[in-house]
Formats: C-alpha cells, sequence, structure tokens
C-alpha cells in the first residue's frame, strides 16, 4: 500500500483535509478586539470538509480497486475545488461587506485557507499516477497472456 507514490500524494491530501477540522478560517478583527473563526463552527464548510474527508478516505484505502480508487479520487479534486471557491466567495463577501453589518471589521484568512487548493492538487497527481499504474498492470498482462498463447 505505502509503495506507491499515490498512495503517498492521497494521505498528505487527507492529513492537510484533517488538520483544516481543527484549524481557524481567519480572525476577525473589530473594535471589540479579535475573534477566531474555525471551520468546523460554518456549517458549509463542515459538510464540504466532512464529503472530502470521507471521499478521500475512501480513494487512500480502496488501494485493490484502482479505477475506483481513480474516480473517487478525481471527485474528491473537484469537491475540493469547488471548497476553495466557497472560501473565495466569502472571503469576497467579508471584504465587501455583503449581507453583514457595516462595523468596520475586517477577517484576515488563515495560511489553512488555501489547503483545499493544495489537496485537490495532490489527489489529482494520485489520480494521474493510479491510471498510469493501471495501464501499467494492463499492459502486463495483455503480453502475459499473449506470451501464453505462443
Amino acid at each position: 500500500m505505502w509503495q506507491r507514490i499515490q498512495t503517498l500524494y492521497l494521505a498528505v491530501a487527507t492529513i492537510l483535509i484533517i488538520s483544516m477540522l481543527g484549524s481557524n478560517v481567519g480572525t476577525i478583527i473589530g473594535d471589540e478586539g479579535t475573534e477566531s473563526v474555525k471551520y468546523y463552527e460554518k456549517m458549509s464548510y463542515l459538510i464540504f470538509l466532512i464529503m472530502t474527508l470521507m471521499a478521500n478516505a475512501i480513494a487512500l484505502f480502496s488501494f485493490k480497486a484502482r479505477m475506483l480508487q481513480m474516480r473517487v479520487a478525481m471527485l474528491s479534486a473537484i469537491l475540493l475545488v469547488f471548497f476553495q471557491i466557497w472560501l473565495g466567495i466569502g472571503f469576497a463577501r467579508f471584504q465587501l461587506g455583503i449581507g453583514m453589518e457595516d462595523t468596520g471589521a475586517r477577517m484576515i484568512f488563515s495560511f489553512t485557507a488555501i489547503f483545499p487548493i493544495i489537496a485537490a492538487i495532490l489527489d489529482m497527481l494520485a489520480a494521474r499516477n493510479i491510471a498510469l499504474d493501471e495501464a501499467m498492470v494492463q499492459s502486463a498482462y495483455r503480453l502475459r497472456k499473449a506470451k501464453r498463447r505462443k
């Protein structure tokens, strides 16, 4: 399981997603002081995190079924890209003051806000390597099959 590079890509992506569960989205700086906002406090962020965490866990532990592993890794990458877009929209809404009171507060996003795009890139790399690995296995199988016929 651990001797393949795609497993390491999936493991690192899963660790990044797990680390986001306890991390701050950002810090709101206002007249009253500062307040940290965590990912699990916003339901939409929590749902995205749980979905991508489940998809990555399935991809990580389904190494016997390569096609399933590849498809789930791509699904996870797509979900993570949408999550990154959702974070960007949240940042833009806060900076523009859309749907909020005008208190003069600012929000500074944490560096964990870029973890979804990093994990998506890792998931895409894993899916690519899984596809290459499966193509190599199929090619070797065809060669063995052709050699037996002779």
